[in-house]
């Protein structure tokens, strides 16, 4: 039996690498990845060497008036940015912003890996088990002086995820992979309980309402409509049906909150791809060949955590105990209150990360 991923939105489902600065030129609207084996074998006939290799020493990125000719002659592959408006971004970005996380990638090309869908499979199902009176039961076992070492671990034990498995898909073509500019949209408190939109930079205002202040992310992504297939084992249809069952009604939880969020935040074009997703889905839920799924990197905490209901006066006593969360949520304001936002054609429009899961 097999299953087959197509992707909704703009995915990447990484093996933690990236390209640096020097790793790539941008040449006719491509990232052009340099096969610096082949180059490095060329200067050395040659006296260029030495000064190819003190600039890899000292330069965040390639002078292209020096070097610029590699992008055209010693590209192992050439990644086309998303759109043309993304390439202005690129060229005032800082270097250290310009480091490009990458599709997971076989020698043969990229590939889906398992345990994207395992994990978010397994997370549907322990969503399906925690209520507002789970968590409430969870937060006392952590207060006092000496808590639990592992105080949920009864409540995310699903054995039924382990009737299940599936293996990496077979590689598939780079022609599907591009370059994508996303930036991570805020809420910022504007007096009244009034909420505006806000983009995070890393230098100077987090909370700039001018988009081009804010800090560019550049990643390579599987487009929408991309296909990835595998093999898929189960013991029984009906473990598999309860499973995306779980599954699409935690994807539909997920969409309520984004949704909610992006018409908060005023991002028109995000919530109108949220409702479309949220109409996908209902499609989907009819049969019990599908599922919906937000699998990867960028999908936020949302895609990571089995409850939703974050404003809970349970779910922040837990999180309180954490100091990487304690200042933010001190703020009052909803939580998590950042997105991470991908841009088409110089404009705010869509999430990371929504697939369709099918087996047969």
């Amino acid at each position: 039996m097999n299953y087959r991923v197509m992707c909704l939105t703009p995915t990447l489902v990484g093996d933690g690498q990236k390209l640096s600065p020097i790793d790539y030129m941008v040449w006719r609207d491509h990232v052009n990845v340099l096969d610096q084996r082949r180059i490095f074998k060329l200067l050395a006939k040659g006296p260029r060497l030495d000064g190819y290799l003190a600039q890899l020493k000292k330069a965040d990125r390639l002078d292209f008036a020096s070097w610029g000719g590699f992008a055209q002659n010693f590209a192992g592959r050439r990644i086309p940015f998303e759109s043309p408006a993304a390439i202005p971004v690129w060229q005032r970005a800082q270097a250290e912003h310009l480091f490009i996380p990458t599709f997971a990638a076989s020698l043969n090309g990229p590939y889906l890996p398992a345990t994207s869908l395992k994990g978010a499979l397994r997370t549907g199902l322990v969503h399906e088990r925690w209520s507002t009176k789970t968590f409430e039961d969870f937060a006392q076992r952590i207060e006092g002086e000496r808590a639990p070492r592992n105080p949920a671990v009864k409540i995310e034990d699903v054995p039924r995820a382990k009737r299940v498995s599936a293996g990496d898909s077979r590689e598939g073509s780079y022609a599907a992979m591009k370059v994508y500019l996303l930036r991570v949209a805020t809420l910022v408190a504007r007096g009244a309980g009034k909420l505006e939109l806000g983009w995070k930079s890393v230098r100077g205002s987090a909370d700039s309402r001018r988009i081009e202040e804010s800090t560019p992310v550049f990643a390579e992504m599987a487009t929408p409509g991309t296909l990835f297939e595998g093999v898929w084992t189960e013991r029984s249809a009906q473990d598999r049906t309860r499973l995306f069952q779980a599954a699409n009604k935690y994807a539909g939880d997920q969409l309520a909150k984004h949704k909610r969020y992006a018409q908060t935040a005023g991002l028109s074009r995000v919530s109108a791809l949220v409702q479309a997703l949220e109409e996908r889905l209902k499609e989907v839920s009819a049969s019990p060949q599908y599922c919906m799924l937000s699998i990867g990197w960028g999908g936020g905490l949302h895609s990571k955590v089995p409850y939703l209901e974050t404003e809970d006066t349970a779910y922040r006593s837990v999180m309180k105990h954490y100091p990487m969360y304690e200042r933010t949520l001190q703020t009052g304001l909803p939580f998590p209150k950042t997105r991470r936002v991908i841009f088409e054609g110089g404009q705010p429009t869509s999430l990371p990360g929504w697939v369709v899961l099918e087996i047969g």
